[in-house]
């Protein structure tokens, strides 16, 4: 898979691409925050796929399109209390919640979910996200009127408290 960005003071976009394990890739792309447009590329007896994509890249690299490298990704975490170490309910909570997470900042384009974890009186999803405000401001309407609305604080795992 490949995610570009591009961070303007008037707009932040992304870009990404993967196999599709058909050979097939999809090329998926917008506004940070938003669903996005997606189409499918596939290889003719003329061209590849991977050269049609990588035709693309070129020129979206030329605009200013760049990776975010993990380290400069925000741990955006979703915690819940849970009775002491928690329930096999609040992990089949928990692993509904990841799923959704997932495929939320995935085709947002505002990151992934990376697990998470059970114990002392709460849960929490952890999750990498590119924009910690937005991903924040996303999440919380994606989650209202659900099951997860229960949620005791969305948080930067990494900010200054």
């Amino acid at each position: 898979m490949l995610k570009l960005y591009k961070f303007t003071d008037s707009k932040k976009e992304y870009w990404e691409t993967w196999d599709s394990g058909d050979g097939s890739h999809t090329v998926h792309w917008g506004e940070l925050g938003t669903l996005g447009t997606d189409k499918t590329v596939k290889s003719s007896l003329i061209k590849k796929a991977e050269a049609s994509i990588q035709k693309e890249v070129d020129n979206l690299i030329a605009q200013g399109f760049r990776p975010i490298d993990m380290k400069d990704h925000f741990t955006l975490l979703i915690e819940y209390a849970v009775n002491d170490m928690g329930t096999a309910e609040d992990i089949e909570k928990r692993h509904r919640l990841q799923k959704r997470m997932n495929s939320l900042l995935g085709w947002t384009g505002l990151g992934f979910c990376d697990g998470g974890s059970i114990g002392s009186g709460t849960m929490e999803v952890c999750n990498f996200v590119v924009d910690f405000d937005l991903a924040k401001s996303v999440i919380s309407g994606n989650l209202a009127d659900t099951e997860f609305a229960d949620y005791t604080r969305i948080f930067d795992e990494n900010a200054d408290e």
